[in-house]
């Protein structure tokens, strides 16, 4: 997986609204959240989206908060942008900027017709062991969404949210997220009160990983990671608002703080 800097874009990138459709008039979305591990708070991410008839673009700012912070005072930025075709997102561009201390990083994902065309990660990667290393092919690449587009659901109601598979690629690593039914409910939080459903979410490597790494076949084989959604006003997009993910050495929990439509 990626480094620990990479990894916070893709740990948020579970439960981010970047709610895409084709609006008919420029719309925005604001989200606001706050990630903790063991009931105290590590990081906060704030987003903005903006859909203006088949394009969309989405800026956000991510750090670390609390007792992290004593750890790993690490700050970014996100910005991913695209086309909507349909109900599927085309994304057309992803970027990561980080810097943990002194030390900066970068992942910057190019698309083209729906595939990747381009990876660059700074500081590069090191020497992988080919023996434990399952490297990342062309076919791998074809038809996957970058962290802030995978977390978009395009469906007809709260019973169609749950019940796929989204690919996903975080400019390293390629994996499958399986999404299916778990619960019904409701929820309040600044800017939205009302109905949820809540998805078991599977994980699955798929390349860009090395074989035996435990945290990943915790994630695989013994993770609990439950995803709640909730309607973006009356777009026919679901977004998640809540996220909780089951690691080696306890639960984490990222909460939407506010939640809301714009103008």
């Amino acid at each position: 997986m990626l480094r620990p800097s990479h990894a916070l874009a893709t740990l948020l990138a579970v439960a981010l609204p970047t709610t895409g459709f084709a609006a008919t008039s420029p719309q925005s979305f604001k989200g606001e959240y706050t990630v903790s591990f063991l009931g105290l708070s590590v990081a906060r991410a704030t987003f903005s989206s903006r859909y203006d008839g088949d394009t969309y673009a989405i800026n956000g700012t991510v750090s670390a908060a609390g007792i992290a912070k004593l750890f790993d005072d690490t700050k970014g930025t996100i910005s991913s942008k695209g086309t909507i075709s349909g109900q599927q997102m085309r994304p057309q561009a992803f970027r990561a900027d980080y810097t943990s201390g002194k030390k900066a990083s970068v992942v910057d994902i190019r698309f083209t017709n729906g595939g990747v065309a381009s990876t660059k990660v700074v500081p590069e990667p090191g020497k992988r062991d080919p023996k434990s290393w399952v490297p990342v092919g062309d076919g791998d690449l074809r038809a996957v969404l970058d962290p802030m587009a995978a977390t978009v659901i395009h469906a007809d109601s709260l019973d169609k949210v749950c019940g796929r598979t989204v690919k996903f690629y975080d400019g390293e690593m390629r994996a499958n997220l399986s999404l299916t039914y778990a619960s019904k409910g409701s929820i309040s939080v600044p800017g939205y009160k009302g109905d949820t459903v809540t998805c078991k979410m599977g994980f699955e490597p798929v390349a860009g990983y090395r074989k035996g790494r435990k945290a990943l076949e915790f994630l695989k084989n013994k993770s609990r990671m439950m995803v709640t959604f909730a309607p973006v006003g009356q777009s026919g997009v679901y977004a998640p608002i809540r996220a909780t993910v089951g690691t080696q050495i306890g639960p984490l929990t990222i909460s939407a703080r506010r939640f809301e439509a714009v103008e």
